[in-house]
């Protein structure tokens, strides 16, 4: 066996380039990216024997492995971790409570919550903050905008 590597040094790198990038995307899923890179060196590795630019020797092989899993590591580690970090837009959570409406039963301001009871809870209630509106008075009808843990943003029908 050892004497068919070394005589496909070439063929061997290849083949083990494929099996890491097969290991990093099958069993790992992209989540460790040190077997991409190394599967990337080994490749390149192996294309640059067969193509004659490096000799097929073990110590030539291992030299061009390590250089090449570290050049492209260095040139693809900015843009993977740019891919990594986009983050998503916050999204407010939907809720089925968002349009209800209701008759206020305190007053409320922009400093001072009301307090609403709603399905067995007593909910704070708080004027919106896209609304213009400083204060709404107690009977006052009012519409849900947005609804966060206990809490109702409402604005005047």
């Amino acid at each position: 066996m050892m004497e068919y590597i070394n005589n496909h040094m070439s063929g061997f790198w290849i083949a083990l380039g494929f099996a890491l990038l097969a290991a990093e995307v099958l069993l790992f899923g992209f989540t460790t990216i040190i077997f991409l890179f190394a599967g990337l060196g080994a490749l390149i590795s192996g294309l640059l024997m067969s193509a004659g630019v490096i000799p097929e020797t073990w110590i030539a092989g291992t030299a061009s492995f390590g250089i090449a899993t570290g050049i492209c590591s260095a040139v693809l580690w900015k843009p993977l971790m740019a891919m990594q970090d986009k983050s998503t837009p916050e999204q407010k959570p939907s809720s089925d409570i968002v349009g209800l409406e209701f008759v206020l039963m305190d007053d409320i301001t922009t400093t001072a919550p009301g307090s609403y009871r709603y399905s067995g809870i007593d909910w704070k209630v708080e004027i919106d903050s896209s609304s213009d509106v400083s204060a709404i008075e107690k009977g006052e009808r009012v519409v849900v905008q947005s609804v966060e843990v206990g809490l109702l943003c409402v604005t005047i029908k």
